[in-house]
């Protein structure tokens, strides 16, 4: 499945490609658009050196590290959001009938490199943030850091493939879904003590987005946990992660073995 995955996105890059000049001005005005929310953080900070007890560093690290994690999940699994408007044409049909798996086929769909202009500006984030952060630094701590952003990707990459499953039984729930990838992706780039406990018990042991970055950042920082939860869980993206691909699969599958034919 891999295999096929990455040949097909290699067809798409180079179709892409036919068109350079194109293809870099939409990742240049990709990566734009993508620092517009790092613009403001900068504009919240500039007559307030905290904000919920964090200084611009610490909330830069914060945007940094979950809009790498979504920019990496967005590029491997974002065009699955489309499912509803495949199964409203029929053209899902088709691709159940290739000898290709319909997830990867859909993941695949229209794959440009411009959205790696996503990464440009979270990946500057973390260069300027990281030597900025009052941090004494441990090889834990240091191995946090891409750990974290690779569960991250997982986790938002298992939440694509979830909300795109709802789909097979609420087909026009696609601007609803968004809450959960984009506004999850926009959620993470703040401290949680910025909203109340209750949404950070949600996003906590509902929607798992805490452990995008959240948790994991409280041991980075070493910061106490605002909800008194135990330290264990800062180390717990992993088994987060796990547990909503797992659920994703399951409701992947489920749809798949329950959709029924439009009849086009």
């Amino acid at each position: 499945m891999l295999r096929t995955y990455l040949l097909l996105v290699w067809t798409w890059t180079r179709a892409a490609a036919q068109y350079p000049v194109s293809l870099v001005l939409l990742g240049l005005a990709t990566a734009v658009v993508g620092a517009l929310d790092l613009a403001g953080i900068a504009l919240l900070y500039a007559n307030a050196p905290r904000i919920a007890g964090f200084t611009v560093a610490e909330v830069v690290f914060l945007y940094g590290t979950a809009t790498t994690s979504f920019g990496l999940a967005d590029l491997a699994l974002g065009t699955t959001e489309r499912l509803g408007r495949h199964i409203r044409e029929g053209s899902l049909d088709a691709m159940l009938v290739r000898p290709v798996s319909p997830l990867v086929q859909i993941a695949t769909e229209d794959f440009s490199p411009r959205r790696l202009g996503k990464l440009v500006p979270a990946l500057g984030a973390l260069a300027l943030s990281l030597p900025a952060l009052e941090v004494s630094w441990t090889p834990g701590r240091v191995a946090m850091v891409p750990a974290m952003i690779v569960t991250g990707a997982v986790l938002f990459g298992g939440l694509w493939v979830l909300t795109a499953a709802v789909q097979f039984v609420l087909i026009d729930v696609h601007a609803a879904t968004k809450s959960v990838t984009y506004g999850g992706a926009f959620l993470t780039q703040y401290p949680m003590t910025v909203f109340a406990r209750d949404f950070v018990r949600g996003v906590t042991f509902v929607i798992p987005l805490a452990f995008v970055n959240w948790q994991p950042t409280l041991y980075v920082l070493d910061r106490p946990d605002p909800l008194g939860l135990p330290a264990a869980l800062r180390f717990a993206a992993p088994v987060a992660a796990a547990a909503v691909c797992a659920a994703a699969a399951l409701a992947w599958r489920t749809g798949l073995r329950h959709y029924r034919s439009t009849g086009s």
